[in-house]
């Protein structure tokens, strides 16, 4: 666990527009049901591309998936996800997201409900949200407006004149870049005690992050997660 000392009651010791303390909250699987990196790649290539698009996208995951059943890493997965896009004009591709998020909502079972009634507790309580990922700001940042998140920190695709290279601009938030990522945004907030802070996530990659703050959760049933944070809270993904 986190060697930050205990919480000082954050919430009573907030100053004048800050926030009382920080939640960080993985998205798949943890805030909603799907994958969403997957759902997009699927929408994205066949609405812009047609059947040539949909061809692109089952090849795409058939790399994955044979890339993890040889025991690639999230990292690895996630940087091989990202070459997909090469050529693709980020203008489209954040359309797109907003008209695959709509859609995806409208059809109803996208939230963990546990979870985003969770976030919304923490938002009344004076918190301030960041959502944690290894997808991308096209996917993230509808969610992060309806969540009222106020952080979306996730992998940024590397852009030239627009268009996406297919390599990332820096390192995925996934495993050590999310612990990473939690505390740069913590040492932006140096009032409050990360101690007092929230996390939620689902993976065993999520553990970095959840050991930075005082109050992690686990978001179903993961045996290596639960057995590394076995006084973790704990919801089920309903």
């Amino acid at each position: 666990m986190s060697t930050h000392r205990a919480g000082r009651g954050a919430a009573t010791l907030s100053r004048p527009g800050e926030p009382a303390y920080l939640v960080f909250s993985d998205v798949d699987e943890t805030l909603i049901h799907c994958k969403s990196l997957l759902e997009f790649l699927d929408h994205y290539f066949a609405e812009r591309h047609g059947p040539d698009g949909r061809g692109h996208a089952t090849a795409v995951r058939a790399r994955l998936a044979s890339a993890t059943a040889a025991g690639a890493g999230r990292e690895e997965a996630n940087a091989l996800y990202y070459r997909a896009w090469r050529g693709e004009l980020l203008g489209e591709v954040r359309q797109a997201g907003r008209r695959w998020y709509a859609a995806r909502r409208s059809a109803g079972g996208l939230f963990v409900e546990a979870t985003y009634a969770a976030l919304r507790r923490h938002r009344d309580e004076g918190a301030e949200l960041a959502l944690v990922s290894g997808s991308f700001a096209a996917v993230l940042d509808p969610l992060a407006e309806e969540c009222g998140a106020a952080h979306v920190l996730c992998t940024r695709p590397a852009v030239a004149d627009g268009v996406l290279t297919g390599e990332v601009a820096g390192e995925p938030v996934i495993g050590e870049g999310k612990r990473r990522a939690v505390r740069a945004l913590l040492a932006r907030h140096p009032h409050i005690d990360p101690a007092d802070c929230h996390a939620y996530g689902d993976h065993v990659s999520d553990l970095p992050m959840l050991l930075e703050v005082g109050h992690p959760t686990v978001v179903g049933d993961s045996p290596e997660l639960l057995a590394r944070l076995p006084n973790a809270r704990r919801t089920a993904p309903m």
